[in-house]
């Protein structure tokens, strides 16, 4: 188990604030990762992204995340498991272009697949249970991810102009911005329906 968090912020959010909510989301995550942390920040695109690691398959520094692609296009924060991520690294070394690895962890795995397949076609290929957060810095474009049966949590939402999301709602609470009230006519279409109808939120 690791958590994640990040943020495309507004421009008027000040750089100390940003890095504030993530000192505190950091610290709140702390328990779904205690072996290893860590943030990364374009100001210059308003996204920060952090992660709090429990190092599972590979216990060295090649682990960490979060993980930039070798070809410095995606950067990664991923909580989760990819079951066949051997397979798909044979898959990769037996392109014309094989990638030259670091270590031996999924997280890599999935930059190289998402560098040489694209996103689509590598969460077709991807088999576990996962959660992540990709930058594309060439887009300039943020995809959110889950596995296909949402094991692993993922929360988003607006605060402000500025797009939130994390592990666990707890993290939310260091964004600055008013805080979250209960929206009492969506509650009460849970009372009717007893979901929460898209696109709204309790």
């Amino acid at each position: 188990m690791c958590g994640l968090f990040g943020a495309l912020y507004h421009p008027h959010l000040a750089s100390v604030d940003i890095d504030n909510f993530a000192k505190k989301a950091l610290l709140s995550l702390d328990h779904r990762g205690p072996d290893d942390s860590g943030t990364w920040k374009d100001s210059s695109s308003r996204i920060i992204l952090g992660h709090t690691r429990l190092s599972i398959l590979d216990l060295t520094e090649a682990g960490h995340q979060p993980m930039e692609s070798k070809c410095g296009r995606y950067v990664l924060v991923f909580n989760g498991e990819i079951y066949n991520h051997i397979s798909l690294r044979k898959d990769l070394d037996s392109t014309s272009h094989p990638p030259n690895w670091r270590g031996h962890s999924d997280t890599e795995t999935l930059l190289a697949c998402f560098a040489s397949w694209g996103i689509s076609e590598t969460l077709k290929r991807a088999t576990g249970m996962f959660a992540i957060a990709l930058w594309d810095r060439f887009e300039q474009r943020l995809f959110l991810g889950r596995d296909r049966f949402g094991e692993k949590p993922l929360y988003y939402g607006w605060r402000e102009g500025s797009f939130i999301f994390a592990s666990e709602l707890k993290a939310f609470r260091f964004f600055k911005g008013p805080n979250n009230q209960i929206d009492r006519n969506v509650l009460s279409l849970y009372m009717q329906f007893m979901y929460v109808p898209t696109p709204y939120s309790i």
